[in-house]
């Protein structure tokens, strides 16, 4: 059977250290998880109990293609209670996740073989979709000055023709002030490039709120989940703000792809909106993982990372030890019984210096795993 050369994509090395650690546990070790970027937590009690009355009733069939009417209307609200942003739910597309929603925006932005900036490191997956759409990914290195955030200068440098920011970013946890956001949006507008703004860590912030990019501009996608903040990975829904005269393009593009997200699934985001109090109480125990991972990890030597300002990594310079980030993580996995994320999957160029470590997990699990990450560090540099 031929091939198309549009199915030539990188694996996603994370998922590969998932199945790594799922066939250790498989052989009865038991394993901490720091390698995915999944809460511990599932969907708010109340929100499924809420489904289940829903699904008795109705046999939850098709939807429109652009989402749950009052969905998109709860959405809409959300961005005047939380941002001070005034936004018509007609510009709201509820997606098939955030994936969805990227698959959606690349096939209504780009043509065959243009290009996209990426601040790299970055998510992986913006790249191997890029890559299977026919589009050039073009990655951008960051710096810490920068703190591993793209600049505005990088849009004419590289002679793009649209950029990917986010913020929280992952793998990195660090997020863009007003200003950065607001300088991003006005390069791309200079320059004639798609904006897009990747905004699912919203609400997983520590110190400063998250900026969305409709705070800068109206001329921009923004995209967003219900997968982290709102505990809800496995079932696959998302949301997109596009201007107003995309609409009916997303439509079209929409019903021929997906026909309609998950029914189940955007009605349970429906209810999980109204459980803040226990979302924002999954919040606290990443603000105390956050500092206990901020805490230990120089004291083990791994100092060298930018505090992370929302989401919930750590994107630690491993380099001292290593620049094969592929083969210090198995070691971790194998030796410590602790999953993390090589480079690597940000960055295919400098990402052999790196690893990412979550801490999603209960505190209990972030503390056990820091403590058997410190002894496989001690252990291997006395053998060195």
């Amino acid at each position: 059977m031929r091939n198309s050369r549009r199915g030539e994509v990188d694996p996603f090395i994370v998922m590969d250290v998932m199945e790594a650690a799922r066939a250790a546990e498989a052989a009865g070790r038991h394993i901490i998880h720091m390698e995915v970027g999944q809460p511990g937590t599932g969907a708010p009690d109340q929100a499924v109990a809420q489904l289940a009355a829903d699904m008795a009733g109705d046999p939850l069939g098709y939807t429109v293609g652009l989402g749950l009417p009052e969905l998109r209307t709860k959405i809409a609200r959300h961005y005047q209670q939380e941002y001070g942003v005034d936004l018509d739910p007609a510009r709201v597309v509820v997606t098939a996740g955030a994936t969805g929603a990227f698959l959606l925006a690349f096939s209504a932005l780009f043509d065959t073989g243009e290009r996209v900036g990426l601040g790299a490191p970055c998510y992986p997956s913006y790249r191997q979709i890029l890559k299977a759409l026919d589009l050039i990914p073009v990655d951008m290195p960051t710096t810490l000055a920068a703190r591993m955030q793209p600049v505005a200068s990088d849009i004419a440098a590289h002679g793009l023709d649209g950029l990917i920011v986010a913020s929280p970013a992952n793998p990195t946890g660090t997020m863009l002030g007003m200003d950065e956001m607001r300088a991003l949006a006005d390069a791309c507008a200079a320059a004639g490039a798609a904006f897009i703004s990747d905004e699912i860590y919203h609400g997983l912030a520590y110190e400063d709120r998250a900026v969305t990019a409709l705070e800068v501009t109206d001329d921009v996608y923004v995209i967003n989940s219900f997968s982290k903040y709102f505990s809800m990975t496995g079932w696959r829904v998302g949301w997109m703000i596009v201007p107003q005269d995309h609409v009916r393009t997303i439509e079209r593009l929409a019903q021929n792809m997906f026909i309609c997200p998950s029914h189940a699934s955007q009605r349970l985001a429906l209810h999980a909106m109204d459980c803040r109090s226990d979302l924002d109480a999954n919040v606290e125990v990443y603000r105390a993982n956050r500092l206990a991972m901020i805490d230990a990890l120089p004291r083990m030597g791994l100092g060298k990372f930018a505090p992370p300002d929302g989401a919930f990594y750590v994107y630690v310079d491993v380099s001292d030890y290593t620049n094969d980030s592929l083969t210090f993580c198995s070691q971790v996995l194998e030796k410590a019984g602790v999953a993390i994320t090589p480079g690597l999957d940000f960055d295919p160029l400098e990402g052999g210096h790196w690893v990412r470590l979550s801490y999603a997990r209960s505190t209990e699990d972030i503390d056990e795993g820091l403590a058997r990450l410190a002894r496989f560090m001690d252990d291997m540099r006395s053998v060195s």
